[in-house]
């Protein structure tokens, strides 16, 4: 498994802005999209292409095209919607899953409760986005999910992942193409499994507290 960690100040500054606890919610949805957006340039730098012939106003050239079948991004809800936007700003024209992820608050378990998911992934390069990998439950099962329809390569973009989960992911890996791309991996988890220093809960912080 591959893992890449962002070393860029506009990432880290963006981040700082997201951490705070001050932050109104419309800027932090704004900030979201704006990470995913520079994280994703680093996620699809092994996006799978074609050559095409261009005509230039001048000349005749060659280029590429995304080759079919087209990337497949899945935002894991309902934090990974969060995400979409600033995904999509980069590959318009990928098309786009969904795959409902939920922890158990007293097991730590993850469960699927929704996918809307192309039956077969056979061939399929597939973008799973999820906001934060902390212990790695929910992202290990949707990898497992994506590899069982047959995607046959995965990246993972989390805007912030701890040890824990890395090696959570690292394990659900095995011997397939995976990759993980990360804003910040920060210091680990605490008694509540909340990531530390963290932002709090994403999903929270992007739509509110449903009651």
């Amino acid at each position: 498994m591959q893992v890449f960690v962002a070393d860029h100040p506009l990432i880290t500054h963006k981040l700082s802005v997201l951490r705070d606890k001050n932050t109104p919610q419309p800027i932090f949805k704004q900030l979201i999209e704006e990470l995913m957006t520079l994280l994703a340039y680093e996620a699809t730098r092994e996006v799978r292409v074609t050559p095409r012939t261009v005509e230039t106003p001048v000349a005749t050239t060659t280029g590429v095209a995304l080759s079919e079948p087209r990337p497949l991004v899945v935002p894991i809800l309902r934090a990974g919607l969060g995400m979409l936007e600033g995904m999509m700003r980069l590959v318009p024209t990928a098309e786009v899953g969904f795959l409902g992820m939920a922890r158990d608050e007293e097991t730590l378990e993850p469960t699927t409760y929704a996918e809307r998911l192309p039956k077969d992934l056979s061939g399929r390069q597939c973008f799973v986005l999820d906001p934060m990998l902390a212990t790695g439950g929910s992202l290990a099962a949707a990898i497992d999910f994506l590899f069982a329809r047959g995607a046959d390569d995965v990246t993972a973009i989390c805007v912030l992942g701890t040890p824990e989960g890395v090696e959570v992911i690292r394990q659900a890996a095995r011997d397939r193409k995976v990759r993980l791309v990360l804003g910040a991996l920060d210091e680990g988890l605490n008694e509540q499994a909340f990531i530390v220093p963290g932002l709090g809960d994403a999903g929270d912080r992007l739509y509110g507290t449903a009651h």
